[in-house]
């Protein structure tokens, strides 16, 4: 499960920590800017060590994490998630961000659904069919 010398790539490491669903997109992210070893830009190959403090963007949310362990393996969530261990800063900001972005959603649509029989005989009526 660890890596023999000590060290992974980070986008090999992101893939195995369930941050992203592809190495690909790991490497991608990481190219991007989106992820930082101690505020820091690096490159998909830099090698990740036990006690790295990254930074994690993906889309409006933002991870803190602290390396615990090493693995180049993508498991199930569980053990993923014994990979990090997440500021406590961080998971308060995106629990909050979850909880904003929550308020403004409306479930109901605003049309009401489908027409009703009525409506759609109005609404042919209208077009011309």
């Amino acid at each position: 499960m660890t890596s023999a010398a000590g060290r992974v790539r980070i986008d090999k490491w992101l893939w195995a920590a369930r941050f992203f669903k592809t190495r690909s997109a790991a490497a991608q992210a990481v190219e991007g800017g989106k992820v930082k070893v101690g505020d820091e830009r690096v490159k998909p190959a830099r090698p990740v060590r036990v006690g790295d403090r990254l930074a994690i963007r993906i889309g409006a949310y933002e991870w803190i994490v602290t390396v615990c362990a090493l693995c180049e393996r993508r498991g199930p969530a569980p053990f993923a998630r014994t990979l990090y261990v997440e500021d406590e800063q961080s998971r308060e900001r995106r629990i909050a961000a979850v909880g904003r972005q929550r308020e403004g959603f409306d479930p109901e649509p605003q049309h009401g659904g489908r027409p009703e029989k009525k409506l759609r005989r109005d609404l042919q009526r209208m077009r011309g069919y």
